[in-house]
């Protein structure tokens, strides 16, 4: 029997993934394709890496494509950790003319809303229901916020200000990265964000993901707060899995 296929495409601050997802399953067909997000990150320079990665699975359908940025009605409204010339940028119309599709081929969202978004259909069932945040641990700090598996999209608890900084600043994992942090010491940051934001929308359930994620058994036990805490079962790739199936059933229009 053939796959149910779709693909599709994140874009994050340091890297472009994109491959063939099986929507029956909920997973990828094969490798993915990544490639460095280009410096600077503009719309014409990431509208080409996208091309290239289309390019490279000969796909025809329709692709979906994850921002790190409020998407409404396929328009970016900010730009988290990627070019400021994407704010007010109609980034539909730019990549069905640059993939050769009309728009109706083209689903953008935001990236943690498709990662989201994955973990509802294809995760633990325990997710589905509640209120339940996703968050995504990269360049910076997505958030997928859910009622009993219905999204509330473009939430942006990433930018929440703690301490005085944007939180993102100090507990994404490039934080941990870029100063050199232990697990422990990331953790207590991570734990810090986490007890405000569960003070502000009283949670039942987090979700954590993004590439980090792979390795949650060095920090998620070291969190100590009220809200329940489990690792993305998709892992890094649930926004390629949740941007293909917005792709194929129309869920950005």
């Amino acid at each position: 029997m053939t796959a149910n296929r779709g693909f599709g495409i994140d874009i994050g601050g340091s890297g472009i993934k994109g491959a063939l997802v099986d929507l029956d399953k909920g997973e990828l067909i094969g490798d993915r394709l990544r490639i460095d997000t280009p410096k600077p990150s503009t719309p014409e320079a990431v509208a080409d890496v996208v091309a290239e990665i289309v390019r490279h699975f000969g796909w025809e359908g329709p692709v979906g494509i994850t921002l790190p940025a409020v998407v409404k009605r396929g328009v970016a409204h900010t730009a988290a950790n990627i070019d400021p010339s994407w704010v007010g940028l109609d980034a539909d119309a730019l990549f069905a003319e640059r993939l050769g599709r009309d728009t109706a081929g083209i689903a953008m969202l935001n990236d943690a809303d498709a990662a989201g978004m994955a973990e509802m259909r294809f995760g633990d069932p325990v997710a589905r229901k509640g209120v339940v945040a996703l968050l995504t641990f990269g360049t910076g700090i997505g958030s997928a916020l859910f009622q009993n598996g219905s999204l509330m999209p473009n939430t942006e608890f990433g930018h929440i200000e703690i301490d005085g900084h944007d939180a993102e600043k100090k507990a994404a994992a490039s934080a941990k990265d870029n100063e050199g942090l232990s697990y422990p010491d990331w953790a207590k940051r991570v734990n810090r964000y986490l007890t405000v934001l569960e003070n502000l929308i009283w949670p039942d359930l987090f979700i954590v993901g993004g590439g980090v994620s792979k390795k949650s058994h060095k920090w998620v036990p070291l969190l100590d707060i009220r809200t329940p805490v489990i690792t993305a079962s998709l892992l890094n790739n649930a926004g390629i899995v949740g941007a293909a199936a917005a792709a194929k059933e129309g869920l950005a229009h």
